[in-house]
């Protein structure tokens, strides 16, 4: 996951920037509300896209390392015993 940050840390800051700053411009600039908010709406719409995107990358990869993980599994455990007795003798029985 500090991969993830680490990529998206840089735009991340800017955004919530701009939107915290669409947010209280209406305060400060009563007409600009009617015109920051859609813009706002729109900035947090591909937010959301790109997080639900990210989301299934990072399942995705989730789940293929899982899967590598258990075959790797399988496989040393079906030769593991002999390699574990083979590691598990000391040197004068060779």
């Amino acid at each position: 996951m500090a991969l993830l940050e680490n990529a998206i840390g840089g735009w991340t800051g800017g955004v919530l920037v701009g939107l915290g700053a669409a947010l209280v411009m209406p305060s400060v600039w009563p007409a600009a509300g009617t015109t920051m908010r859609p813009i706002a709406k729109t900035l947090v719409r591909g937010a959301l896209l790109v997080a639900d995107g990210v989301k299934g990358v990072v399942a995705e990869a989730s789940e293929q390392m899982s899967d590598l993980v258990a075959e790797v599994r399988a496989e040393t455990a079906g030769k593991g015993n002999g390699a574990q007795a083979e590691r598990h003798r000391s040197p004068s029985h060779h």
